[in-house]
């Protein structure tokens, strides 16, 4: 679904170049759920926007479902759930999620269907005619996730949506996440700072070094695709998490040299 192939990006700013991406190289398969973990700064939210044709990489290759970054992104072959939920406040719940699906000149009558389909997809059902003022901060971005899902993208990049919540929202909607990916078939990738976070929710796990972003390691998970929170106390689950920490750890020893 997605192929990133030696990948530079250098940002020109007042202060010089910032290099932000090193020869980035990665595969996802379709139906994978990928996280990308690392430090601050190191890349992986420009990673995605690479993906996501947001940014143009200075040096290197990206196709997504065979095309170029841009040409899917005109396809609408992704969608993108941002750090904030990014609702406007003047809408229902209803009326934000329907907002792509206007700009693409949908039907009222598919628009309807659509809305209604994903609503009931992220367990909003009785809250269409709320405002996001009116929302917990987790139903917010099941509410921003839904819209993304709204057009059936065959991709969802996610830039660290549940990172802003606390603890006990962030297990519950980690769990609603897996269900709606096993429903759904989709591929993810997810961008997150959490290692138990990154393990429970991942079929591969990319680890990323200091700026500039290199790829340290990844991990192909061997934990089975239905999960509970409770798999986190496994000798499984407790192998990878520390898999990951050496990681990170040797993208800051690798910094250091």
């Amino acid at each position: 679904m997605i192929s990133v192939e030696n990948v530079d990006l250098t940002f020109e700013t007042n202060d010089g170049p910032v290099h932000a991406l090193k020869e980035v190289s990665l595969e996802v398969k379709e139906g994978d759920f990928v996280s990308f973990i690392g430090p601050s700064g190191c890349g992986k939210t420009t990673l995605l926007r690479v993906i996501a044709a947001l940014e143009i990489p200075t040096k290197g290759n990206v196709s997504v479902n065979n095309m170029p970054p841009d040409d899917a992104r005109k396809a609408r072959e992704y969608g993108y759930v941002f750090q904030a939920a990014g609702l406007y406040p003047w809408r229902t719940v209803s009326g934000n999620i329907k907002l792509p699906l206007e700009i693409m000149g949908y039907s009222s009558k598919e628009k309807e269907e659509r809305t209604k389909k994903v609503i009931e997809l992220v367990e909003l059902k009785g809250f269409e005619k709320k405002f996001p003022w009116q929302l917990s901060g987790g139903m917010q971005q099941r509410a921003s996730i839904a819209r993304a899902l709204a057009f059936d993208a065959n991709i969802l990049l996610m830039d660290e949506p549940f990172g802003a919540l606390d603890e006990i929202v962030r297990d519950r909607l980690n769990g609603e996440l897996l269900k709606l990916w096993e429903r759904t078939g989709k591929t993810i990738c997810f961008v997150t700072h959490s290692i138990p976070e990154a393990v429970y929710l991942s079929t591969k796990i990319v680890v990323m070094s200091p700026r500039p972003g290199r790829i340290t390691d990844v991990i192909e998970s061997p934990l089975p695709k239905e999960r509970t929170l409770e798999i986190r106390d496994s000798k499984e689950f407790i192998q990878i998490a520390q898999r990951v920490r050496e990681g990170l750890k040797s993208g800051h020893l690798d910094e250091d040299l």
